[in-house]
């Protein structure tokens, strides 16, 4: 199951580092990043006792940093980022969403957009070994203590549980990330021909295949896997028009629509899953129905959200929490679904147009943005506590925003990057991205 934990909170005049899943602060905190402070008591609003920090138990990490807002992605950029990545070790397991929103899994994404900018063959070479990783912690591969659990299923399955201490054991839309990692890799290595029949530098020492070809087509097989014995045949319900729906007799929210950001983790490994099927032309029927959910799952977001006019006389969103439910997005999963939003309109397979991407840039930018380091807590402009309280950072689902709003492309970076650099990985693959992006020769 899916659980968030507040970023970097606004107390009063105070700025509190908090635990930031969704939230990258430069010099700390991140969506789920490097170094930073955990609040074990997080605060909202202009009131209250400062909560209780502790250390983060990750330690210190290597800075990464940008050589600047303007201009293309430098090479000091991308070595600042292949000397970071080399300092990691990936998560023994899953306990805790290491895989999901924890450390290991926006590890493995931020290094799937870094090599996309850079087709640096040493960060790519990192992610196939986080990826070897993941696949090696599933439940139904690894001996225990980390795999061998019976699911609420009844049975060892393809899924990567989060807590195994309780009864049932349960799974929920962390599921979908560890498919995506596996997936989006497989679909990197499948789009670099130039790689396939090489052997993989840093070897093979799980044996799920000694080319770059090989480790590709069995970690997409893998990923098939997951979602065939797992995700589709147990976890969700999609009999409703192909909307996600948690199943029936789930533990987690059994019988609900699953919440928008969890949406996006199972776009992830649908999305990637399609492209990598495309690739190898071995499978259409499976790239027509990975499509089609992620389709489904677009339409739906866009069809529920409220558009109206900002105060700057812009187009905005305000959503929910979930489908059909009365809880304002907090400003922690809105960066959730702002991100799987940006990775389904890069991929220009799902009819999402600017056009469509820029209220929720303006949402951020006009309605969420109260003055310098100081952004609310749900997409109203209202603030609340943990996930809604208020951040003094820029999450870097909504960083990605400034592509469509490049007036406020240097305010959002400045906000992030004070001095140019950070430990968040999550927020400097996406920096880089945004930079790639803006520097592209128009075609």
């Amino acid at each position: 199951m899916v659980v968030r934990k507040p970023a970097k909170v606004l107390v009063g005049s105070l700025v509190l580092a908090c635990l930031g899943a969704g939230g990258a602060i430069a010099f700390g905190g991140a969506e789920a990043g490097s170094t930073r402070a955990v609040a074990t008591a997080a605060m909202g609003g202009a009131a209250g006792a400062a909560p209780t920090v502790s250390a983060s138990p990750r330690g210190a990490s290597p800075v990464m940093k940008l050589s600047g807002f303007d201009g293309p992605v430098t090479p000091d950029e991308i070595k600042s980022f292949r000397s970071y990545v080399q300092t990691l070790t990936p998560a023994a397991d899953n306990i805790g969403n290491q895989w999901a929103q924890g450390h290991s899994g926006e590890d493995t994404k931020a290094m799937g957009l870094v090599y996309e900018v850079s087709a640096d063959r040493a960060v790519l070479d990192r992610m196939i070994g986080f990826c070897d990783a993941v696949l090696s912690e599933r439940d139904d591969l690894a001996a225990r203590p980390v795999g061998q659990h019976v699911l609420w299923t009844g049975k060892v399955g393809p899924a990567w549980p989060d807590d195994v201490a309780v009864t049932p054991v349960a799974t929920g839309g962390e599921q979908g990330d560890p498919v995506g990692h596996l997936a989006d890799c497989g679909r990197l290595v499948l789009q670099t021909p130039a790689l396939w029949h090489q052997p993989v530098t840093t070897g093979d020492p799980h044996g799920y295949g000694a080319t770059y070809l090989d480790r590709a087509k069995r970690f997409v097989a893998e990923a098939d896997a997951a979602v065939d014995r797992h995700i589709l045949a147990r976890l969700l319900d999609v009999s409703k028009g192909d909307r996600q729906y948690f199943a029936a007799d789930s533990p987690y929210k059994g019988g609900q629509p699953v919440p928008w950001n969890q949406q996006m983790m199972f776009d992830y490994g649908f999305q990637n899953l399609a492209v990598a099927h495309q690739l190898l032309g071995d499978d259409p029927q499976r790239v027509k129905r990975y499509d089609l959910l992620v389709q489904t799952s677009v339409d739906w977001f866009f069809s529920q959200v409220r558009k109206y006019t900002d105060h700057a006389g812009k187009p905005a969103y305000a959503w929910v929490y979930a489908p059909s439910t009365g809880d304002p997005e907090d400003n922690d999963h809105g960066s959730l679904d702002c991100a799987g939003l940006y990775r389904a309109y890069l991929s220009g397979r799902y009819g999402i147009t600017p056009a469509m991407m820029a209220p929720l840039a303006n949402t951020f930018v006009d309605v969420m943005t109260k003055g310098p380091r100081h952004y609310a807590g749900r997409v109203d402009g209202t603030d609340g506590t943990g996930n809604s309280a208020p951040t003094a950072d820029v999450r870097s689902g909504w960083l990605l925003m400034a592509e469509f709003r490049p007036d406020a492309y240097q305010k959002l970076m400045a906000a992030d990057f004070p001095q140019g650099t950070t430990t968040a990985d999550d927020q400097f693959s996406r920096a880089l991205m945004l930079k790639f992006r803006r520097n592209k020769p128009k075609s």
